[in-house]
């Protein structure tokens, strides 16, 4: 009796690993990895933007110690940089779209109070030639293009969540398994030069 048991057992346990292997093998597993993976992509760019968003009051106090009549353009900065930090998108909203174009639109507006305040640096010889505003100069180089990159991966890792509930068999495993996931957005162009990171460099 024992030994049917066992044997019964050890038909349903083979049963299921093989179940298993043919349902991972025909893509059941692919939308929550896609989805998995864009929302680690939307992290990275979530990172970058808190990193850019972290080196700005040092440089506001840089370009003040120089520049201090150029207020209008400083406060512009600093209430573009509160706008930005206060519009949060997480994995858990990013399914939606007006919350991702909020904060899209605040990082925008970010980026183009800091390019004004660029163009506000080229007048002050000594600002340019000082040594904390040119390593903080660096780090906001970088950061731009590492936030260009980081909005390409999420784009595509998107695109690629977006096609597989969309074509078959991802599209019969979402309608059977995964309907609760939704169609993600990405980012919009708000202008031609969308795909490039924005301009802080000084001549």
């Amino acid at each position: 009796m024992q030994a049917a048991q066992s044997y019964r057992w050890g038909f349903k346990a083979a049963a299921l690993l093989l179940i298993s292997t043919v349902l991972s093998g025909c893509g059941i597993n692919t939308i929550p990895t896609l989805d998995e993976q864009a929302k680690a992509a939307w992290g990275q760019v979530q990172n970058q933007y808190q990193r850019r968003a972290d080196l700005i009051p040092n440089l506001v106090e840089v370009v003040k110690g120089y520049a201090a009549h150029e207020q209008d353009t400083l406060t512009a900065v600093i209430e573009a940089r509160a706008k930005a930090t206060s519009i949060q998108v997480d994995a858990s909203t990013l399914d939606n779209p007006e919350k991702l174009k909020q904060f899209q639109q605040a990082q925008d507006g970010l980026s183009g109070a800091l390019s004004r305040l660029m163009v506000v640096s080229e007048r002050y010889p000594d600002l340019k030639a000082n040594q904390n505003f040119l390593a903080l100069q660096s780090q906001l180089e970088g950061t731009e293009n590492r936030i260009a990159v980081a909005r390409r991966d999420f784009i595509q890792a998107v695109q690629a969540y977006n096609t597989e509930i969309r074509t078959f068999p991802g599209r019969l495993w979402h309608s059977v398994m995964y309907s609760d996931l939704p169609i993600r957005q990405t980012f919009e162009a708000t202008s031609a030069d969308a795909d490039k990171a924005p301009q802080v460099k000084f001549k």
